[in-house]
């Protein structure tokens, strides 16, 4: 899966928390919400100033993206047959987001697990 299709995926499947996700959509999509946050702080700044703290297009951008970002990190934790609750994980300081993305960086779990068929179909 490349980029663009990642992209499409995630919003195509804007609040779908069931099935799987392979890692380079999970991966693809985190890029993409890095460059457009910076994108839009980008215009935010140029339109309202540097020190301002007025960031009215960043918060727009994220407000949208939230729900499938949500999608995307439970989809992927179901493709290592977790919960997508453990996304909860991330509330622990520090702790929680290091053990997320150990889980994200573990490869598909192979075969049909208790979330779906493995998007490589294998």
């Amino acid at each position: 899966m490349g980029f663009t299709e990642a992209v499409k995926s995630g919003f195509s499947n804007y609040v779908n928390f069931s099935g799987r996700s392979p890692r380079p959509a999970f991966w693809w999509w985190q890029l993409f919400n890095l460059i457009a946050g910076v994108a839009t702080l980008a215009v935010d700044s140029a339109i309202f100033g540097l020190g301002e703290g007025y960031t009215p297009l960043n918060w727009l951008y994220t407000l949208v993206t939230i729900l499938p970002s949500l999608a995307v990190a439970a989809r992927r934790l179901h493709d290592i047959d977790r919960s997508g609750w453990w996304i909860l994980l991330a509330l622990i300081p520090l702790v929680g987001i290091i053990i997320l993305i150990i889980w994200w960086c573990k490869p598909s779990q192979p075969g049909p697990n208790r979330f779906g068929a493995n998007p490589y179909g294998m």
